[in-house]
């Protein structure tokens, strides 16, 4: 014998479904800029027209979506904003802990550096207990090519960004275009093996090792590891896999492979 369903279960299911049909639709807005007729909306998501006209009233009526004044397409609202900023992670609040945690098993400076267009800039750093450490200010900006955390951020675009923008680099630093070919080797081999190390090239005497990672939104990070030069070469590999074991903890927070 079949189990009766309860008028209070029919409700909770219905709700259920509305709300998964007015996701499916808000989902459908952010793909398109251009706003979308309601017949548009109801084709793409196999419901009748009036079943998505009822849908996006009421998500007018709580400004998550709102009527183009140009076209009289619908498309995204303010509200959704806002609830994107106030969901956003503060990328230096909550990779921190991580970053302290490395530099106490380390005994260095964490570094934590952000890729800005053509440049990398120092957003946060948890400064090592060595008496002779590497410290750089917060705010700093700091070139692609020659750094760790610069070299292993352009691993993560494809080869034709990384191209446009070491031979703009290497060019204004005097490397010359000639340089392109190995740098372009270099970033095959940090791809291969998840890091990049800067071995005296930016700073003669510091060293560092970096991964990179990306956040919901796309943004690229670098966390890396200055060391003065002298103790680098056989601290590489415990960084190394230190490093490498962070990110890995850092990237599950945004549901990314470092």
């Amino acid at each position: 014998m079949a189990a009766s369903v309860s008028p209070k279960e029919k409700r909770s299911a219905h709700g259920i479904q509305v709300i998964a049909r007015a996701a499916a639709i808000l989902r459908l807005l952010k793909d398109d800029n251009d706003g979308l007729s309601l017949g548009q909306i109801a084709t793409r998501v196999s419901l009748a027209r009036s079943t998505v006209q009822r849908i996006v009233n009421a998500l007018l009526a709580e400004r998550l979506v709102m009527v183009d004044a140009n076209g009289g397409g619908i498309r995204l609202g303010p509200e959704i904003q806002a609830l994107a900023s106030a969901g956003r992670l503060d990328i230096t609040v909550t990779i921190r802990p991580y970053l302290a945690g490395l530099s106490e098993q380390t005994g260095e400076t964490v570094d934590l550096a952000a890729f800005r267009s053509d440049h990398m800039v120092f957003v946060d750093q948890i400064i090592g207990p060595h008496r002779l450490r590497a410290v750089a200010t917060v705010g700093e900006s700091f070139p692609l090519t020659s750094t760790a955390n610069g070299k292993a951020c352009l691993a993560l675009l494809d080869n034709q960004t990384v191209e446009t923008l070491a031979t703009r680099e290497l060019r204004s630093s005097g490397r010359g275009i000639r340089a392109l070919g190995q740098f372009m080797r270099e970033i095959d081999e940090i791809r291969s093996q998840g890091f990049a190390a800067d071995v005296d090239e930016h700073t003669d005497g510091i060293s560092a090792i970096g991964t990179a990672f990306e956040d919901h939104d796309g943004n690229i990070y670098s966390v890396s590891i200055p060391v003065p030069s002298h103790r680098f070469d056989h601290k590489k590999s415990d960084l190394k896999d230190r490093l490498r074991t962070t990110t890995v903890k850092i990237a599950k927070l945004f549901k990314t492979t470092p």
